[in-house]
C-alpha cells in the first residue's frame, strides 16, 4: 500500500484506476493526469519511479481534493441555504 497525500492506494492497481481513490478524482481527471505526467495507461503504482511519485504528488498538491473539496462543497450548500435560494 502507498499512503499518498492522506490516502491509502493499492500497489497492484493500475495509476489511472488508483487515482480515482482520492475524492473529487474521477476517471477522466485520473486519464488527464497521466497523460499529463507521460504514464503508460497500464502502468501500475508499484512501478512508479520515486520521481514519478514526487511528480505525482505535486500535480495532486495543487488541485483541491479530499477535505479541501468537501469543504468547499459544504461552504456552497451553506450559502446558499442562508440565502433561501432553491435549487433541484
Amino acid at each position: 500500500m502507498l499512503h499518498l497525500l492522506g490516502v491509502n492506494l493499492p500497489d497492484r492497481k493500475i495509476v489511472s484506476v488508483a487515482l480515482t481513490y482520492f475524492y473529487g478524482i474521477g476517471p477522466q481527471t485520473a486519464r488527464k493526469i497521466c497523460s499529463q505526467l507521460s504514464l503508460h495507461r497500464e502502468c501500475k503504482l508499484g512501478e512508479l519511479t520515486e520521481s514519478q511519485l514526487n511528480q505525482l504528488s505535486g500535480v495532486l498538491s495543487e488541485m483541491s481534493i479530499e477535505n479541501d473539496l468537501k469543504r468547499k462543497v459544504a461552504a456552497n450548500v451553506r450559502h446558499l441555504r442562508e440565502i433561501g435560494t432553491y435549487v433541484g
